[in-house]
């Protein structure tokens, strides 16, 4: 997955590392709540990305001690592929959208209990975040990583105001 390659990638900018520092990284960032890594994918990307000649091998070791330095291609293939990734336009793929696509075959009642539910955890999550903007940074990530919170923000505010327009439009027998 081209994303998890530029946070790998990314996270080796700055200096050489192991598997283990390079997910310490990706987690000071809060990369687990808005991109799609699987930690466990990390070390065969570091390891495929070593023999794709992206990276050099600095030391060798076990049990992911093995540590990678970013080379010259691999820091090409990084701004390549990162500026790729600003001019493409890629649709959010989101499971709710399954689910509105099949409103009209629950009852009233329990569409009411789905929309009621998810209003609700929408407002915790704006919560949760509004909390975390500002913390990473006591744990060595830099400013701009809240970014990435105050649009996952704006995008959990767009779907609680279509939530709450919907929940009316169901209440008010225009839905579904």
């Amino acid at each position: 997955m081209v994303s998890t390659r530029v946070l790998i990638l990314g996270t080796l900018l700055d200096g050489p590392r192991n598997g283990y520092q390079v997910r310490q990284q990706l987690e000071i960032m809060g990369a687990d709540s808005w991109a799609n890594v699987a930690y466990g994918s990390i070390y065969h990307g570091l390891g495929k990305m070593a023999d794709e000649g992206l990276l050099d091998i600095v030391e060798s070791g076990r049990g992911g001690k093995t540590v990678y330095q970013l080379n010259e291609t691999g820091r090409y293939e990084f701004f390549r592929l990162l500026m790729a990734i600003w001019y493409e336009l890629k649709p959010i793929v989101d499971p709710f959208q399954v689910a509105l696509t099949f409103m009209d075959r629950l009852d009233r009642p329990s569409l009411l209990d789905g929309l009621r539910g998810r209003i609700e955890q929408l407002t915790l999550g704006i919560t949760s975040i509004e909390r975390a903007i500002g913390t990473k940074q006591r744990y060595g990530a830099p400013r701009h990583v809240d970014e990435n919170l105050i649009l996952t923000k704006g995008m959990l505010e767009a779907q609680l105001a279509w939530c709450r327009q919907a929940l009316q439009k169901v209440e008010n027998g225009e839905l579904p």
